[in-house]
């Protein structure tokens, strides 16, 4: 069962009815306003490959494909976290929280670590944004993600402290899963970007 499950079994005879959308209807608006963000984000980059071939052919090639590929694994990982963490509340396991949530926002550091080293890797063959149209659009798509993952990271970091503070209970989590769903979407972007950008010629 995850935060986007779409029933859950409620009262005495276990009548199984229709569960609200994880978080509130405001983490939803905000979410939404991002996917479409970064739908732009995928639309210029596919018009730029489409106007220039050879830059955006070459391109994948020089980058450092283990770096997106470990990327891709921290994130993956940190969605089983915070879907773990989600799990946790809803049984009362405060601790089970606390400590799911912080372990996501391990794998949150982590690819940020991990994308500093990429950003260096570059830096010291040569690779900038003025490379070619191809390493515009890539610095441009990978700096706006990586600033939705520090954001991510600091809100689940916050989200812990508070479930450490006893603020979401069995009943009450809102919050939390707002944050979950707020986290899930930044990996489901990030799936995205990774064929896009390291492995599509």
């Amino acid at each position: 069962m995850t935060t986007l499950e779409l029933f859950r079994t409620t009262g005495p005879d276990n009548v199984r009815t229709k569960n609200h959308a994880p978080g509130n209807i405001a983490v939803w608006i905000f979410i939404y306003a991002e996917l479409t963000e970064f739908a732009f984000f995928f639309l210029a980059f596919l018009v730029a490959k489409l106007y220039f071939p050879e830059d955006f052919r070459q391109g994948p090639l020089q980058l450092n494909t283990l770096a997106g590929f470990l990327n891709t694994l921290a994130l993956l990982t940190s969605s089983f976290f915070i879907a773990r963490a989600v799990q946790a509340i809803k049984r009362g396991a405060q601790r089970q929280t606390v400590i799911w949530l912080l372990c996501t926002v391990g794998a949150g550091v982590t690819y940020c670590l991990i994308k500093a080293w990429e950003y260096q890797w570059n830096e010291t063959r040569g690779i900038t944004s003025r490379t070619s149209y191809f390493f515009a659009t890539y610095y441009y798509l990978m700096f706006n993600h990586f600033l939705h993952v520090v954001i991510g990271t600091f809100t689940i970091l916050g989200t812990a402290v508070r479930a450490a503070l006893g603020h979401f209970t069995a009943d009450s989590h809102e919050g939390l899963e707002g944050a979950a769903s707020y986290w899930h979407m930044i990996d489901l972007v990030w799936i995205l970007i990774f064929p896009l950008i390291y492995i599509l010629r």
